[in-house]
């Protein structure tokens, strides 16, 4: 043990400069997402003319460039017409979940004297226009994982609203969603209004993820402290799973940080290997904790099921593991028990197929249709992750315990 943290400071470390490797570093340049970058600019640029920017909409799998993208074009933006006549809200609506929370968030923003508890949405609303039509300001407001505003519809009519009732001025959205099937959930004048502009991010490949570490570690990594392999296997790793630069990162991140705890230099296949395990917990940890009530019972009636057993065993289309598979029609009958132990009305069968649509978007669960004749047309559904540790998870999210 160390005697002092002089003693620990002192150690030589593999890094140089550690948050370069984080995820929510934005570098001076973003490989790979050029044109995604150009579309973004060519939607917010009237704004620098004074124009209203068109409202755009994000979507793709997490861990594509979405936020980085959007965040590397508004502070260029910011830089070029210094935030007066385009000033812009960021929002994260895991944080502010709400049309009220939004609304309080942006006036917050703005004019942060109004923003004080206990006024409503439409006090909100009318100092907001006043504050936009003193001068005729283009407010951008960025909503990053819409998805997650439980009242979204009515979020997006009112600030779409807004621009008929203002005289000068107008208020421009930017949506950021992980989900590729979020827009089928909008009422058809949401749709309407927010999706004049569209843009998919694909996930990254291998090559791609490799050139994103490799200009990442020769900033965060002291020279010869990575070896090209850890790069390439961290790159392999997470373009095999999801195409995830986060992912890919904090592999790195982690073998680097293990490389440190033990005094061993440079990091090797090794060190990124033994990180994969506490890396893949850590993030469906924080998947799960982030996910709304309903996706969290059917994913704790997943957990409880596969600790039980299935009632039905080794119906996994003569899988070897076969066992460890459940019928969706078994989990949405737990799920339905599950829903009224957390003290929430279940779900329709339709959302509850949603809902596992979801899950297995997420990397939380993997599911393979029936082959013929097995109970006619159902799926099978396996969860990705320690059944014991998701279950204990859920029960402290829901239960506060």
């Amino acid at each position: 043990m160390p005697d002092s943290f002089k003693e620990i400071l002192s150690r030589e470390s593999v890094f140089v400069k550690r948050d370069v490797l984080s995820p929510h570093y934005i570098p001076g340049k973003l490989p790979h997402r050029e044109k995604e970058i150009e579309r973004v600019m060519r939607s917010v640029s009237p704004a620098l003319e004074g124009g209203k920017p068109r409202n755009l909409f994000i979507y793709g799998k997490t861990g594509t460039g979405k936020t980085s993208t959007v965040k590397y074009v508004l502070n260029k933006l910011q830089e070029e017409e210094s935030g007066k006549s385009a000033p812009i809200s960021f929002i994260n609506c895991r944080l502010y979940g709400s049309r009220y929370k939004v609304m309080q968030k942006i006036v917050q923003d703005h004019i942060p004297d109004f923003a004080k508890p206990g006024y409503g949405i439409s006090f909100f609303y009318e100092r907001l226009l006043d504050w936009i039509e003193k001068d005729g300001k283009q407010l951008i407001v960025v909503l990053d994982e819409v998805d997650m505003v439980k009242d979204l519809d009515d979020l997006l009519y009112t600030l779409t609203r807004s621009n008929d009732d203002l005289k000068k001025g107008g208020v421009s959205l930017l949506g950021i969603s992980n989900r590729l099937n979020f827009k089928e959930k909008l009422d058809p004048r949401s749709m309407s209004s927010l999706l004049e502009t569209e843009i998919v991010f694909s996930p990254y490949n291998s090559r791609e993820l490799a050139s994103i570490l490799d200009a990442r570690s020769k900033t965060g990594f002291a020279k010869g402290a990575v070896e090209e392999s850890a790069i390439n296997l961290a790159s392999a790793i997470a373009a095999q799973e999801t195409g995830d630069a986060r992912y890919a990162l904090k592999l790195l991140l982690r073998g680097g940080e293990i490389a440190d705890e033990r005094g061993e230099r440079p990091v090797t296949d090794k060190h990124v290997e033994e990180a994969r395990k506490s890396v893949d917990e850590g993030v469906a940890t924080d998947a799960i904790s982030t996910l709304p009530d309903h996706q969290q019972i059917v994913l704790y009636a997943i957990s409880k099921l596969t600790l039980r057993g299935s009632r039905y065993s080794r119906l996994g289309n003569g899988d070897s593991d076969g066992e460890n598979y459940l019928l969706s029609g078994e989990v949405y009958e737990d799920y339905v028990d599950s829903s009224k132990k957390f003290h929430k009305m279940p779900r329709s069968a339709r959302w509850f197929r949603q809902y596992l649509n979801d899950l297995e978007m997420l990397g939380l669960i993997t599911m393979v249709d029936s082959g013929k004749g097995q109970r006619g047309h159902t799926r099978f559904i396996k969860i990705a992750y320690s059944a014991e540790k998701v279950r204990d998870i859920v029960e402290k999210q829901l239960m506060g315990g």
